[in-house]
């Protein structure tokens, strides 16, 4: 790793920067970088910390100063450095957050088996999302803390890694962030951009694949929100040098048929072993076909290219293999590890079971119109498997299971979703929730074949 913080005094004083931000007037890179230094040394108030992102909310951020941002954000820590044989094969995928969201977790495994290394830094879930690390700590023995030589090894024998933020990665971005929340400032596109494109940055990436969700179950819940905030990432990347594209993907309802750490651990290892739920495959192969189209695009000529290598990995079982080979490098015992990767192995000898299984019937007959995402997320989040505030203990086992699709016919009184959990009973409240998310259509229903909606590549280069 490498650091790289600004020292010294502040050159303007955060007062007169303040106020120009106040006026709606564009700061220089000077001036963003008076604030990242001072957020991070701690000689910027806390009260002036939240004037700053109040100001950014109401007046936003242009694109230089969201790059300028971003940039100084990503330089307020270390960065990761890669052997020069890894450097011009990095790459990674970022998701906003969705309801069943496993994707990393196949999709890593497979761009490793295209001979790609993949520096994974994630997240843990919080609210209604669930967090990548948080299912992977559902394997016994998986470790979300790596050194940087570690992260070097594992890149250089397996091809690719999950593991946590560290404490010098980007100290900026967890100063402003806590700081966004109270002061209502989350839902601005520069400042969501300058937050997730800074640690990205920070991995040292040469491309980078964005899935932006929409729908119930999203940050963005409608496409032109999600579009924005799309080419805002896309732009601010691109100018950092990081070759970027983003897909707009559907989040109405969840993917897959697993919602919960361990359910969703087993629901990866079945797309991995090719038995995976269609709408999660096409979703790896989407966001894996371009990512490698983008990385490489005079070896893979085209999107549909790229999406046939993925597809092969997944079904010769070399991904699977890149999978088995990175739980080991991270703590998974060598038995458990072949367990969980055997075709004809006992994922649940390894991974934890609830104690009770309750299945939730159909009130009518007719066709599934939609499983509204977010009261299914929220019912795992109140079974135990999320949590309200960071540092929070979660429950891996719990989670919900779904029996239908969107376009199956129900009879009324037939099983539409199976509850994972460790209660006696199911309360009053959570099987509310989950009567509230089925919505059934007198008629038949018409289906889409992928959740991606739209691409969005890079607009322009701004200046950083």
């Amino acid at each position: 790793m490498n650091g790289n913080s600004d020292s010294g005094q502040p050159k303007v004083s955060f007062k007169d920067i303040l106020a120009k931000k106040h006026d709606g007037h564009e700061l220089t890179a000077e001036e963003i970088s008076t604030i990242v230094a001072g957020a991070c040394q701690g000689t910027m108030e806390p009260v002036q910390i939240g004037s700053f992102l109040t100001s950014v909310y109401l007046n936003k951020l242009s694109p230089a100063e969201t790059s300028t941002l971003t940039l100084k954000m990503k330089e307020s820590g270390d960065c990761l450095t890669w052997p020069d044989d890894i450097q011009s094969l990095a790459i990674d995928k970022h998701s906003t957050g969705g309801v069943g969201d496993k994707v990393s977790l196949p999709l890593a495994a497979a761009l490793a088996a295209c001979g790609y290394k993949v520096p994974m830094i994630s997240g843990r879930g919080l609210a209604h999302t669930g967090g990548t690390l948080d299912k992977l700590e559902s394997v016994p023995g998986f470790t979300v803390s790596l050194s940087h030589d570690q992260m070097v090894k594992t890149l250089q024998e397996v091809g690719c890694f999950i593991a946590g933020q560290t404490k010098d990665i980007c100290p900026a971005d967890r100063e402003f962030y806590k700081f966004r929340d109270a002061t209502s400032t989350v839902k601005e596109n520069g400042l969501i951009t300058s937050s997730i494109v800074s640690k990205k940055a920070a991995e040292n990436l040469k491309a980078l694949i964005l899935d932006v969700k929409i729908g119930s179950g999203a940050f963005m819940e409608n496409l032109d929100k999600g579009r924005s905030l799309a080419q805002t990432m896309v732009d601010c990347s691109s100018s950092l040098g990081i070759s970027t594209r983003s897909l707009l993907t559907d989040m109405n309802s969840p993917i897959g048929n697993m919602i919960g750490n361990a359910l969703e651990v087993a629901e990866s290892l079945q797309c991995l072993k090719s038995q995976g739920p269609q709408d999660l495959v096409d979703l790896v192969v989407s966001l894996g076909g371009n990512l490698l189209n983008l990385v490489d695009p005079d070896s893979v000529n085209s999107t549909e290219e790229g999406c046939a290598r993925i597809k092969k990995c997944l079904s010769d079982g070399s991904a699977l293999r890149k999978f088995q080979g990175m739980l080991e490098a991270q703590g998974v015992s060598s038995e458990h590890a072949h367990k969980l990767c055997d075709p004809d192995g006992d994922i649940w000898s390894v991974l934890q079971r609830s104690a009770n299984k309750t299945e939730i019937v159909s009130n009518e007959t007719g066709y599934v119109e939609s499983i509204v995402a977010m009261p299914v997320a929220q019912v795992v989040q109140k079974l135990g498997g999320g949590r309200d505030k960071p540092g929070e203990a979660i429950n891996h086992a719990v989670g919900v299971e779904l029996l239908v699709h969107v376009g199956d016919h129900l009879e009324q009184g037939q099983a539409w979703a199976k509850v994972h959990h460790d209660e006696g009973h199911l309360s009053e409240e959570v099987s509310s929730l989950l009567r509230s998310a089925l919505v059934v259509s007198q008629s038949q229903v018409q289906t889409r074949q992928t959740r991606v909606l739209e691409v969005v590549n890079p607009s322009s280069i701004p200046e950083a």
